[in-house]
């Protein structure tokens, strides 16, 4: 039956033809695991292709569903983990198994005449693996990838001439947004696969053309293998092992849970993905007017040394040590790179993006006097407002944008005339990371009508911001019932309505500064104070570590709804008149959403529970672990069998 459908394929196109074309190539030397870095590349885009189309079925990409669709998928589908895993390692793999691969042609002299269309289509497979990996990277819309996109796509901004356009391009606009994710995602899923899948192709053409460089000793040259079956059965293994190693790293080293993306964080370090810290790095030495240079010159040079490397040396010689000035000069450029990667990981952001102390006025700040009251003035704020972009980031009575916090009850917020005056002039004095911008250009009338404005936003009995279209996927079933009151230390239980945050999976990393900085005078570190409230029933605060056990739930989803509630609307101990008592974070916006989930994460961590716990795994990681190395060992035993078994002269590739 198979022969007769082979016959029939072969009469219709060259099956037996290509197949041939493939598995008889000539190996200079004979086959060797030297020669496995090229299919263990392929082997890893293979696996980011099947993982990233599984993915397509589930992620969402828009700012609203993208970080929720993808936990979706990684906590409730079955095997959803290690789909997610794979593509997340295999992503970092591959950059890494490339770089591995050019640094073997390099110091083989591979490059060389008449080989130099291989090597340049070589650089560019190289650009195209960094191109998606620095659009893939904020696709999950989480801190990490949001703020590795927003360093990334800033980088530009300060080549003279095209630096703001080029940024805008990237971005989709000024600032991050819906733009962003859909052309990252275009470029991710659509256009940069074709090109990789063309330049592969036109890779391996080139490479067949001239064949194999092999050893660069003249004599171990003259021993020429078949590729089938022996360099067959080595690539086999190579790429069976490195499906084992991300296998390996997805079940024990799965990708972190950083939170939703959240602009306004300032506890995440913004840092663009791993391999272009060095680029990151190395721009904090140009500064000024040399920051151009650094932001276009490092990658032009580095590129054009590429480019120009098989055009440059043109010394027939190929062996390493007959090549000292070519391997001092790679070694050096390695050094520098991996020195500048190590310390860009280690780093902090410039001291350019914090140098304004928080509460201090940057010179040229002058007070704008009292805010206007007048009907006429608050509606110069409203067109100031809309005029100015507000709009797209800040939501005013359910219209506007959802990046920046709803500002529909800022009058009740009790912020001063002047603390407004600074956010508008100069937002990073408060918030040093923000990505809101100065609107330096608004004269002081306009700002003046506009904090008016913004002081008259006020609701008479502020309800909990309303649920996001993120809740529409939820990762983790949802527990909606009435919550009695949770402990004798509180009078009453708090508003039975959760907010955003409970249906977000935060990090409890972050959450944990987060809980530093904004529960640990009440909670005390870790959660375990007791701290004096004088006036209530119990005396102190209630610990968080170990929670109450009316508070405690080993789900996770109904834990985080349960706290969530006293994080968003507060809470007032029972007693005559305590001193201390819960204050509403969700409903006066002192908190964003994505910085309650993370301390909701946080606080889940403390009592042993994980907010991303599994949900319906298919089967546990690590039980899929150790069936999957067994099922490997004896593959690889039945394949070593079969291979030993071949005739020698099939072996031996001689014909």
């Amino acid at each position: 039956m198979f022969c007769q459908f082979r016959q029939w394929l072969d009469d219709r196109w060259p099956f037996s033809a290509v197949i041939k074309y493939v598995l008889q190539e000539d190996i200079p030397g004979g086959s060797r695991y030297a020669y496995t870095l090229g299919s263990a590349v392929l082997s890893i885009v293979l696996i980011q292709v099947v993982t990233g189309i599984f993915q397509l079925f589930f992620y969402v990409p828009t700012v609203d569903y993208a970080y929720n669709s993808l936990n979706y998928l990684r906590i409730m589908v079955p095997f959803g983990w290690l789909i997610h895993g794979l593509h997340y390692w295999g992503a970092n793999a591959m950059i890494v198994v490339v770089l591995l691969h050019m640094s073997q042609v390099f110091l083989w002299g591979a490059y060389k005449c008449p080989r130099e269309l291989t090597w340049l289509l070589g650089v560019t497979l190289l650009l195209i693996t960094m191109g998606m990996s620095f659009t893939g990277g904020p696709l999950p819309w989480d801190q990490a990838g949001y703020w590795a996109a927003e360093v990334g796509t800033s980088i530009p901004g300060s080549i003279p001439l095209v630096g703001d356009l080029t940024t805008n391009i990237m971005r989709g606009g000024p600032y991050m947004g819906q733009l962003t994710i859909s052309r990252f995602f275009v470029l991710h899923a659509a256009i940069l696969p074709i090109g990789l899948a063309v330049l592969i192709v036109a890779h391996l053409v080139a490479f067949r053309r001239k064949g194999p460089v092999g050893p660069w000793d003249p004599v171990k040259r003259q021993i020429r293998n078949s590729f089938w079956p022996d360099q067959a059965f080595k690539d086999v293994m190579i790429a069976s092992a490195v499906v084992l190693t991300l296998i390996t790293l997805s079940v024990f080293s799965p990708p972190p849970f950083t939170g939703a993306a959240d602009p306004l964080s300032t506890t995440f370090t913004p840092k663009p993905e791993w391999n272009f810290l060095f680029l990151y790095q190395a721009l904090k030495y140009f500064t000024g007017s040399l920051e151009p240079v650094g932001v276009a010159g490092v990658p032009a040079v580095l590129v054009l040394i590429l480019v120009a490397l098989p055009f440059l040396d043109q010394n027939p010689q190929r062996d390493p040590l007959k090549r000292p000035l070519a391997l001092t000069g790679a070694a050096l450029i390695s050094a520098v790179l991996i020195a500048l990667t190590i310390a860009g990981y280690v780093s902090t952001p410039g001291s350019s993006e914090t140098s304004v102390t928080a509460g201090t006025p940057p010179a040229g700040l002058i007070s704008l006097g009292n805010v206007p009251s007048s009907v006429e003035g608050i509606k110069k704020g409203d067109a100031v407002f809309q005029s100015s972009g507000c709009g797209g980031c800040h939501k005013v009575n359910g219209t506007g944008g959802i990046i920046g916090p709803d500002l529909s009850n800022e009058g009740n917020q009790g912020r001063s005339h002047e603390w407004l005056t600074m956010q508008i002039r100069n937002p990073k004095a408060h918030f040093p990371d923000t990505i809101m911008p100065s609107f330096t250009k608004l004269n002081d009338q306009d700002i003046n009508n506009l904090i008016g404005y913004l002081l008259g936003l006020k609701t008479a009995n502020a309800q909990p911001p309303a649920r996001a279209v993120t809740d529409t996927i939820q990762p983790v079933s949802s527990v909606n019932s009435s919550i009695s009151a949770p402990s004798e230390t509180y009078s009453s239980a708090p508003k039975n309505q959760t907010g955003p945050a409970a249906n977000i999976i935060g990090s409890a990393d972050q959450g944990g500064l987060l809980f530093e900085r904004q529960c640990a005078a009440c909670h005390g570190a870790r959660g375990t104070g007791k701290i004096p409230n004088p006036g209530s029933d119990n005396g102190s605060v209630p610990a968080l570590n170990p929670i109450d056990r009316k508070l405690f739930n080993k789900n996770p989803q109904e834990y985080a709804d349960t706290i969530d509630k006293f994080i968003q609307h507060g809470s007032t101990p029972s007693g005559q008149k305590p001193r201390l008592q819960m204050p509403a974070f969700g409903d006066n916006n002192a908190l964003t959403q994505q910085q309650i989930s993370n301390i909701e994460a946080y606080v889940l961590r403390l009592n042993g529970v994980d907010r991303a716990e599994l949900i319906n795994p298919g089967m546990s990681p690590v039980r899929f672990f150790f069936i999957t190395v067994s099922a490997f060992l004896v593959i690889m035993l039945l394949i070593g069998g079969i291979y030993l078994c071949l005739p020698r002269s099939d072996r031996d590739g001689t014909r």
